[in-house]
């Protein structure tokens, strides 16, 4: 089994283990939220399996997580989509990486929505995935793993249903981007762990924000605590979210 995953602040990384450990704890991690050139091509045979995890960033799947999701085929290989989100909503991001896996030679036999804490907001989801999402998760995994076994031994699953709309919600970005303040001692960690190449290598105090996807890894990395966000713009969404999402929501299984 193969654990692929976009988790650039942890949180999705965090939920696809405690499924995909579950079903098989052997399986073999990759990052795709590594720099582009670390992340090379897989052929996978029916009889394997793939569990691919990515956030949510505005009810979609990240682009570059998709393109690199690409490079990973199957051949009629069964699939576990996981989506995570910071318990506003995943909107249209499972039905578009269900959609993106049988593109690829994939049959997706469950899909998974789950929390992780807000990687912006942080008040939001705060510490989640959590004990009793990793209860639950670890159930969803049995079920998960009953599903397999039967597909194993010559069982045709019926297609999944899971949520979202097909013309799905347009997603052009959020306005805060991560800027080095004067702790930033160009230490380099930033730019070498930045998934889109959005930090200078040669001068990591600067961030080219018509490439940034906000995915705030470099706020998590930084050995300086030197990366910030706005902090007034960081309470705007705060406020504008907090009906959204103050609620607790729950892990959902499609299967």
């Amino acid at each position: 089994m193969y654990i692929a995953h976009f988790s650039p602040t942890g949180g999705t990384r965090r939920a696809a283990e405690i499924i995909g450990r579950a079903l098989d704890p052997q399986a073999t991690e990759i990052d795709l939220s590594t720099p582009k050139s670390v992340v090379t091509p897989l052929d996978l045979s029916h009889d394997e399996v793939l569990l691919a995890a990515v956030p949510v960033y505005g009810g979609r799947v990240p682009a570059i997580a998709l393109e690199r999701l690409k490079r990973i085929t199957g051949h009629d290989t069964p699939a576990i989509p996981v989506v995570v989100y910071g318990n506003r909503d995943y909107d249209d991001a499972l039905l578009e990486l269900k959609t993106a896996l049988e593109a690829n030679g994939f049959r997706p036999v469950a899909g998974v929505a789950c929390i992780a804490e807000h990687s912006i907001m942080r008040v939001y989801a705060t510490g989640r995935p959590d004990e009793a999402d990793e209860h639950l998760l670890r159930q969803f995994a049995a079920r998960i793993a009953d599903k397999l076994d039967a597909v194993k031994n010559g069982a045709v699953p019926a297609p999944i249903e899971v949520k979202g709309n097909p013309q799905y919600k347009p997603y052009n970005g959020v306005p805060l981007k991560p800027h080095a303040s004067r702790a930033c001692n160009r230490c380099g960690t930033c730019a070498a762990l930045c998934p889109v190449g959005a930090i200078p290598l040669d001068d990591p105090s600067k961030t080219d924000t018509s490439k940034c996807i906000s995915c705030m890894r470099c706020i998590a990395v930084c050995p300086q605590q030197a990366r910030k966000v706005s902090k007034l713009k960081v309470a705007l969404s705060i406020r504008m979210l907090k009906k959204a999402c103050e609620s607790r929501k729950e892990p959902e299984l499609f299967i």
